[in-house]
């Protein structure tokens, strides 16, 4: 037993948030002021309906009597209150008593906080857990001066509170050992209570004993099927039949409004069971006895009545002989005989002889034996903890079906809506639907919440309603709520709707309650040492939660926060993977002149979570475009990471200007060098576009080829060779395909997700179908050929993403191109720069004449002297940028270098860099092309920089 600490015995880290005034102590007072309460003179209800011989008085009576004597001399009072706050028995000191006759505090008042406000008994029976009240905390005037400590007596048969036992001194004169005596006092009352339990089953038991002596009963063990006594063997049992045989006998001990039930056995069997009262001096119970027939009639079966409902009850006697009636039943039936058995007893039964026995007749052959003897009030313990253990068990099964945060807190409030409570809200801490991790425990009642559920059942709530209001919530210091948070125990109060003070409810689901007092459970959703949250159970003006209640409770919120908590990281991860996935992709696609693109990205479900799908739109020189889709096995974080690696990866070969086939030869090394790569399995397309020839090679490794439509509405895949995703080990090389697409040609590149029925498992090749057929649409604009694509996919929770990247082909018109061949002979540098300037007056472009002249020179000049034999090839380009492109038969790599100071050469390829955007060298079967970018200039060109200030820049970069 803990007590609640007062200011006076707080630790050091604890203070009062007003005037020394505890947060759960204010809350009160302001529920007091609310109900118009006379702070300095009240009027107590006193009822002179109270038994003064109660089990309850019974028991207490002599453990407070030596509570009092042990301070014989203090001015102390010692007071008893039942579960409804009424004054049972009080003792101490005469003069406290004649002050407590003055205050109304008599047998039979009622001090609950309706009538006098915040006192140590509302507190204790409306928080189930011992109190301790001090000086000015009291709301009357007349307690100020007094401490009082209460703690509960609660029955051991089901731990339900009985009532509370204040124990009141001057506050000068109180000690914290007073508390500790109260709970051994509180503790031997509990013990006196089992006591009297056990002395009525005692004499339950003796009752049954003497009626078998008189050869009344024989017993019958249900787990042989033998009988003890007297009379012919019982049925026999499986076991599942004995649990369902007892099953329903509890249920029936339980219940005062039902005498008969039937089970159902095998083998067209029924068995029959009546529930008859039981009384021996002090004890009452009931007893349960059941009898077999046969379903169609046949077989040991009772007698049977005409119950007042019109009801055919059997009972458990037969008829007498033809001629003989019973003096006591007109109809000829003999009276029911009072079985008695012990309560608690379920493994034996009895059987009784028939009627003719008891006259000293023949045995004949028993009807029905004795099941089950015991107490209602035990009954109803044992139906109501099987009912805790189903509630469990269906928790199991239901709670976190989903990751889905909200849905959880749902499937919680409807769980226990309407076995454990009228209405179940849940509120979780601001940020944790989201994925952020909880402050850490304990939570101050300023932690922000928001409520994601709430479930309410009955009238009130016009039937049933269900509703997340995603409103936020917060509740002041010293309500339940703020207790729960604060402590991450369950805790259990009361609500009284008339007392809620202000406009806001403080959390309360006032409109689904109604008037009244209400009893309240607060259950923390704790998981990996954190608070996420508060799960709140209301009843309807019933009875207060007991501690079987709270520890139900608490299971079911601690099973329901491991969902949440799960959820929560789940969120977590796949916000961080979509984050890192849409870093990843491109943000959008970059303008060329080559094509005209779009591009769809579908996400798999939020189940699957995120895939590895991705596509890519590389520049190449030349106005070369590279298109790349690509997808890694897998969901999630790494899958994410892993595209991310191989996306970067394939732009560095592609700044390579590499053949398209050594780009996935080249990922195919990349990925078998660590063993258990997450990128081994994964596929890529990789493709190439020139607008000037009209040519698209392409390479795949384990992917769906391209699909095309061409002008003339010819839809077709392109006939790509299949090679082996990533990361096998070179079972073959890899090669590409060349096609002459013309120009209006539509080039789609997909992912398999694509494909798959329900974009999970299906036909590829039905997949493939509706592909071409989306394909053949009449709109061949990319946009809209995206969109009917993405349309052929199934309805459905998807499985796998889906990158889908539309091109359509541009050409490069012959007047925008021009291309010569030279000898390779040092006089025709001057020939390759007239022909430059002639090309550039002709396409208005005469302000690049200076630095066009220079780059062609230089590149010349070096193709000459180092590109080996053969002619010399010059191409000019023309659309946004003028590229200028020197070919030979070398493939030798140019690069810039330091020359030495008195060195002649060197320097060119700096000057190249200096005049260009952009410049670099790509690799065919025989020789290279160098090419050179720049970008015609929307304003007058600036004088020409001469070499004394080029020769400046060239010794500051080196």
């Amino acid at each position: 037993m803990e007590f609640r600490p007062s200011p006076a015995w707080a630790g050091p880290g604890r203070r009062p948030p007003r005037a020394g005034v505890r947060a759960e102590i204010l809350a009160s007072w302001q529920r007091s002021q609310s109900l118009g309460i006379d702070r300095e003179r009240v009027t107590l209800p006193v009822t002179q309906d109270l038994d003064p011989d109660s089990r309850l008085v019974r028991a207490a009576a002599p453990v407070l009597e030596r509570l009092c004597a042990r301070f014989a001399g203090t001015p102390v009072s010692v007071t008893l209150a039942d579960a409804q706050a009424h004054i049972l028995d009080r003792c101490g000191d005469p003069g406290v008593l004649e002050l407590m006759d003055a205050a109304s505090l008599v047998p039979g008042a009622n001090v609950d906080e309706r009538f006098m406000g915040t006192s140590s008994v509302s507190m204790v029976l409306s928080t189930r857990e011992p109190f301790v009240v001090v000086g000015q905390e009291h709301f009357l005037h007349d307690l100020k001066a007094l401490t009082c400590m209460a703690a509960p007596v609660r029955d051991p048969v089901g731990g339900t509170v009985q009532g509370a036992v204040n124990f009141s001194v001057p506050r000068e004169l109180a000690d914290p050992r007073m508390a500790l005596t109260l709970q051994d006092a509180t503790d031997r009352i509990a013990e006196r209570l089992l006591e009297f339990s056990t002395a009525r089953e005692r004499d339950l038991m003796s009752h049954f004993l003497r009626a078998r002596e008189r050869g009344e009963h024989a017993e019958l063990d249900l787990f042989s099927g033998e009988l003890a006594g007297r009379g012919e063997a019982a049925p026999r049992l499986t076991p599942q039949e004995r649990l369902m045989l007892l099953e329903s006998a509890t249920e029936l001990l339980a219940r005062d409004d039902e005498t008969f039930a039937e089970v159902r056995l095998a083998g067209n069997r029924v068995a029959a069971l009546r529930r008859k009262r039981l009384s021996h001096g002090d004890a009452e119970g009931a007893a349960v006895e059941v009898s077999f027939r046969d379903a169609d009639g046949t077989g040991a079966a009772p007698a049977t009545v005409i119950a007042p409902g019109g009801r055919e009850v059997p009972l458990l006697r037969a008829p007498a002989p033809a001629g003989r009636a019973a003096p006591d039943d007109p109809a000829g039936r003999p009276p029911p005989q009072a079985p008695a058995r012990p309560a608690g007893a379920t493994a034996r039964s009895a059987a009784r002889p028939a009627v003719g026995e008891s006259s000293g007749e023949p045995p004949s052959r028993p009807d029905a034996w004795l099941l089950l003897v015991g107490e209602p009030g035990v009954g109803r313990l044992a139906v109501e903890a099987r009912g805790r253990l189903s509630l469990l068990n269906e928790a199991g099964v239901r709670l976190g079906t989903t990751l889905d945060m909200r849905r959880t807190a749902e499937e919680l409030a409807e769980i226990a809506v309407p076995r454990l409570a009228d209405v179940v809200v849940v509120d979780l801490v601001e940020g944790v639907p989201a994925g952020e991790d909880p402050p850490p425990a304990p939570l101050g009642p300023d932690v922000a919440l928001r409520r994601v559920a709430c479930h309410a059942h009955g009238a009130a709530a016009g039937g049933a309603a269900t509703g997340a209001a995603d409103d936020p919530v917060a509740y002041a210091p010293g309500t339940p709520q703020a207790r729960c948070l604060g402590s991450g125990r369950p805790v259990a109060d009361s609500v009284l709707t008339a007392a809620l003070a202000g406009p806001s409810p403080g959390g309360h689901p006032v409109e689904l309650l109604g008037e009244g007092v209400h009893a309240y459970l607060g259950a923390p959703l704790c998981a990996s040492g954190a608070v996420l949250g508060l799960a709140g159970f209301y009843r309807r003006g019933a009875g207060p939660y007991e501690a079987d209640d709270l520890v139900l409770a608490g299971e079911l919120a601690a099973r329901a926060a491991i969902s949440v908590d799960n959820a929560r990281r789940f969120t977590r991860e796949r916000d961080a993977s979509l984050t890192l996935q849409h870093s990843l992709l491109p943000r959008e696609t970059p303008r060329v002149a080559a094509v005209d693109l779009a591009y769809r990205y579908l996400p798999a479900d939020t189940g699957a979570g995120v895939g590895g799908d991705w596509f890519d739109v590389i520049p190449l020189s030349g106005m070369r475009v590279a298109l790349v889709v690509g997808d890694v096995p897998g969901h999630g974080l790494q899958a994410a990471a892993t595209m991310g690696r191989l996306r970067t990866a394939v732009r560095t070969l592609a700044d390579l200007d590499l053949p398209p086939e050594e780009v996935p030869a080249h990922l195919d090394d990349l990925v078998g060098r660590g063993p258990d790569d997450p990128a081994t399995g994964a596929t890529c397309l990789y493709a190439v576009y020139d607008p000037v020839t009209r040519r698209c090679t392409a390479a795949r490794a384990g992917h769906p080829p391209p699909a095309v439509r061409l002008p003339d509405g010819r839809i077709r895949l392109l006939d790509v060779p299949a090679c082996p995703p990533l990361g096998l080990g070179g079972l073959q090389p890899y090669e590409s395909a060349t096609a002459e697409l013309p120009e209006g040609t539509v080039l789609a590149l997909y992912t398999d997700g694509l494909l798959k029925e329900g974009r999970a498992y299906g036909d590829v090749e039905a997949g493939t179908g509706r592909l071409l057929a989306a394909l053949r649409g009449a709109d061949p604009s990319p946009e809209a050929v995206c969109d009917r694509l993405t349309a052929t996919a199934p309805s459905g929770a998807p499985r796998d993403d889906v990158a889908l990247l539309v091109a359509r082909l541009r050409a490069l018109p012959d007047d925008r191109m021009a291309s010569w061949e030279l000898p390779a002979d040092p006089s025709v540098v001057g020939r390759a720069r007239a022909l430059v300037n002639r090309q550039l007056a002709a396409w208005h472009l005469s302000e690049l004449e200076y630095s066009t002249s220079l780059v062609v020179s230089e590149l010349v000049t070096n193709a000459v002297r180092y590109g080996g034999a053969g002619p010399v090839g010059l191409r000019m380009l023309r659309d946004t940028a003028l590229i200028c492109e020197v070919s030979d038969r070398s493939n030798s790599s140019p690069r810039i270098r330091r020359a030495g100071t008195t060195e002649e050469g060197g320097r060119g390829l700096f000057l190249v860099a200096q005049y260009t955007s952009s410049w670099g060298a790509r690799y065919m079967p025989e020789g290279k092309t160098v090419w050179a970018e720049q970008t015609p200039h929307t304003e007058p060109a600036g004088a020409p920089v001469d070499e004394d200030t080029l020769l400046a820049r060239y010794e500051d970069l080196v």
